[in-house]
């Protein structure tokens, strides 16, 4: 390091800038401090203890990154965060505040207190990546971790979502099931991409997405721009061989008055396009389903 050999301090500093303020004890050790001088910060309350040979610099309260990366680096070399906890990192899901999940390559009986450890003999480097300074399973072997630990419905959403965001490509995800399809997850995985997966960028569109498979409409394109008018718009679901296009409606964007001028705006151009639009709530969609899919068959012209 650049600093200087009888200031450990200053390197330490800089090095926890750059470790989401979170350093091992053989770090510290690198930057000039012995088992001695970390013991004596630590009762200093320069140094915080978080997992065994894991600290965090000036004080306890790490950001969410920095939790993660304590627990990686707790369970040494070759760790990657996995599973939920990955997918939090990568945007796939909400954080709920589980203990974070750590991948490593070995089957030893280790225990590590706060952490969820899972093992296997396997981790090619191709599911391996480095995401905001913090070693994580690729998108795509998260999205296949997750699908071994989520119900049919949240593990839908997680992929779409990450497909909305770009994280990966569907071809990315079958490449992945030919080559691990005997991991836990991959059936599951599968039937969600054999249903057809669409980047929906809401849970809301989600259960709607689902909601005019069930009704049979077809798959439709989901979030695909069209400019009418010099305008760019872009339906939520659009079927343009029927000329219909089905929106979300989501309370927190469409329950103001400035936002339904908008929306009036937009069905306004889209109707005097030719196209038919077909509004459906989060209530309809969840509280009046069977009706709800009732009217986009309708809607749709398909006999029942």
């Amino acid at each position: 390091m650049s600093e200087e050999p009888d200031n450990p301090d200053l390197a330490v500093a800089a090095l926890a800038a750059e470790e989401w303020s979170v350093l091992s004890l053989e770090e510290l050790r690198r930057c000039g401090l012995t088992p001695g001088m970390v013991a004596t910060r630590v009762g200093r309350g320069q140094l915080h203890r978080l997992h065994r040979g894991v600290y965090a610099v000036g004080h306890r309260k790490v950001r969410l990154e920095g939790e993660f990366l304590a627990a990686v680096k707790a369970c040494g070399a070759g760790a990657v965060l996995s599973h939920y906890s990955a997918g939090a990192l990568w945007r796939m899901v909400e954080w709920d505040e589980r203990h974070p999940e750590v991948t490593v390559r070995d089957t030893t009986p280790r225990i590590h207190k706060g952490i969820r450890v899972h093992r296997t003999r396997i981790l090619d480097p191709s599911d391996v990546r480095r995401h905001r300074g913090i070693p994580a399973t690729s998108p795509t072997r998260t999205a296949l971790d997750l699908c071994s630990q989520l119900a049919d419905r949240p593990a839908r959403r997680a992929v779409r979502q990450a497909l909305s965001i770009e994280l990966l490509t569907p071809r990315e995800l079958l490449r992945t099931l030919e080559v691990q399809a005997w991991r836990p997850g991959a059936r599951r995985l599968r039937r969600i991409v054999a249903a057809g997966v669409a980047p929906t960028r809401s849970e809301l569109e989600d259960v709607v997405l689902d909601l005019v498979l069930a009704a049979g409409l077809g798959h439709p394109d989901v979030n695909v721009p069209i400019v009418l008018d010099g305008r760019r718009l872009v339906p939520d679901f659009r079927w343009p061989d029927r000329r219909l296009i089905v929106e979300a409606d989501g309370r927190a964007w469409h329950d103001n008055k400035l936002a339904r001028e908008d929306d009036a705006e937009r069905q306004a151009l889209l109707e005097a396009h030719g196209e038919r639009v077909v509004r459906v709530s989060w209530e309809q969609a969840v509280s009046h389903a069977a009706q709800t899919m009732r009217r986009l068959q309708t809607a749709a012209g398909i006999r029942t």
